[in-house]
């Protein structure tokens, strides 16, 4: 999977492979930044993506502010040319870099990931970082996964269905666990009705107030200008 994969998992590597290793990292560096320096259109996808790769190199150099920087640039050019993909894939970035208001970067995130039809498991990423970011007793982190669950299911087909339906199945079930003690499948369906989990009709709308609660007042595009442009309205 591209967006599901364990980023937290580090070898125990001596003090020479890092060091070898941000060495490597500062000279791709060097050569994107001269790759972007070249690039004819400087509001282009083109000048985005290398924008995006920028700020995920700085990430594993852990400069943060840089990181945040390049993102966010990143994100405004995509968000001009309606590449809602690229930037969902910004917001990540700028969620991970760790900076004041990387919460309401992962709201927007969230936000665009839902409303466009978008690469699912993008989507299930984004949802995910909720339940990260929520106390085990939250609804938030709940609603998150049910989310993610509906989403698989309305957008992916075939194998891919398969997976990350197992991914999602897996991700509620865990939450369970930890909200509410939750171990054998007939609590598991009561606690789905309980929360209101069962019906994307209830559930939906929860999440906006999950959204609203890390975004604040700091949105950085209309939504419903947005929604105009979505293929259904």
């Amino acid at each position: 999977m591209k967006y599901l994969k364990d980023d937290h998992m580090r070898d125990a590597d001596s003090g020479e492979d890092v060091q070898e290793s941000a060495h490597l990292l500062e000279a791709r560096l060097a050569e994107l930044r001269q790759q972007r320096a070249e690039v004819q259109d400087q509001k282009s996808d083109a000048a985005a993506g290398l924008l995006l790769e920028e700020s995920r190199l700085l990430i594993r150099l852990e400069k943060m502010p840089e990181a945040w920087d390049a993102a966010r640039a990143a994100f405004d050019l995509y968000l001009a040319h309606e590449n809602w993909q690229g930037a969902i894939e910004a917001c990540d970035v700028l969620y991970a870099s760790d900076q004041p208001d990387s919460l309401p970067a992962l709201g927007q995130g969230i936000w665009l990931a839902v409303t466009f039809p978008v690469d699912p498991e993008l989507t299930v990423a984004m949802l995910e970082h909720v339940v990260e970011e929520t106390p085990d007793d939250s609804d938030g982190a709940a609603v998150a996964a049910a989310t993610a669950h509906y989403i698989v299911d309305l957008r992916a087909e075939g194998r891919r269905h398969e997976d990350l339906a197992f991914y999602t199945n897996n991700l509620l079930g865990t939450v369970a666990r930890r909200h509410s003690n939750v171990e054998k499948q007939e609590a598991f369906d009561f606690w789905l009705r309980k929360l209101e989990l069962h019906d994307p009709q209830l559930f939906l709308p929860r999440l906006r107030n999950v959204v609203d609660v890390l975004v604040q007042d700091e949105w950085w595009f209309d939504r419903e200008a947005l929604r105009e442009r979505l293929p259904v309205n």
